[in-house]
């Protein structure tokens, strides 16, 4: 086991408890007290939870993740999520990217489609982003035009948020919007954890022609605290085959086409 994917386990232990000891830790992770302890040690320095005696206790950060721990949590999923959505791009659209880690392997998914990287419009496609880890990861590819959004940039998530960021998105007009999710739920639409990138992805919803939402089974279910848009905006989600015949079904009658991959 990596040590981000140790390190999110033992923040979704505590995010569930609100307080972890180091014995049950161990025992969960199958590692050693020692390293538990070093784990917490080095969490509590970066202040995503507080040491106690024996243990530790949960911070509000810890809801929220930055994107270097997430992208440990279901990586293969992820990638068969991005590979069925990316199909979905036909060759010289507009396509809008938010922030996230299944957005991202979205992103590198159009990068290394073949029909985008021959014999395709100039540009293959056009990528609005506002985030940062995208912008750049892509600004190499030759076949693709990228277009950034300004904004302030959040760590936890790499994505450009507030005035300067709505300003581009208020100018441009999206074939396809991919949104990365921390929940989508029939009643509840789909969510964020923060409200500024609810708000910028509330925007990049409204200046699209197509929807779609890429999120793992996980978040299926799943309420945050700032609403991006209603269910019935959301024209697919695409997500794995973990996901429950129940929620698919509310889902769908909520409007949604849900595709498995």
């Amino acid at each position: 086991m990596s040590r981000y994917r140790r390190w999110n386990e033992l923040l979704e232990l505590l995010a569930a408890d609100g307080q972890l000891q180091v014995e049950r830790a161990a025992q969960v992770l199958g590692v050693s007290a020692a390293t538990v302890r070093r784990d917490f040690d080095e969490l509590a320095r970066q202040q995503m939870l507080t040491r106690i005696r024996g243990g530790a206790v949960a911070k509000g950060v810890t809801y929220d993740l930055p994107l270097r721990y997430k992208t440990e949590r279901h990586p293969t999923e992820k990638q068969r999520i991005a590979a069925v959505a990316a199909d979905l791009v036909l060759p010289g659209q507009i396509v809008g990217l938010n922030g996230g880690t299944t957005t991202t392997e979205v992103a590198r998914a159009l990068a290394v489609r073949a029909d985008l990287n021959s014999g395709a419009p100039s540009p293959a496609v056009t990528i609005v982003t506002n985030a940062l880890n995208i912008a750049t990861e892509l600004a190499v590819r030759q076949h693709i035009k990228i277009v950034a959004t300004g904004g302030v940039a959040r760590p936890q998530s790499y994505e450009l948020t507030g005035p300067l960021a709505t300003g581009i998105l208020d100018q441009v007009i999206l074939d396809i919007a991919f949104l990365g999710v921390d929940g989508i739920d029939a009643a509840a639409g789909a969510t964020a954890h923060h409200e500024g990138e609810a708000s910028i992805n509330r925007l990049m919803a409204e200046r699209a022609g197509q929807v779609v939402v890429t999120a793992d089974s996980s978040k299926v279910g799943r309420r945050a605290f700032a609403r991006i848009c209603p269910a019935a905006e959301v024209d697919i989600l695409v997500t794995d085959s973990g996901i429950a015949p129940a929620d698919a079904a509310k889902l769908a009658d909520a409007g949604v086409k849900v595709v498995t991959a």
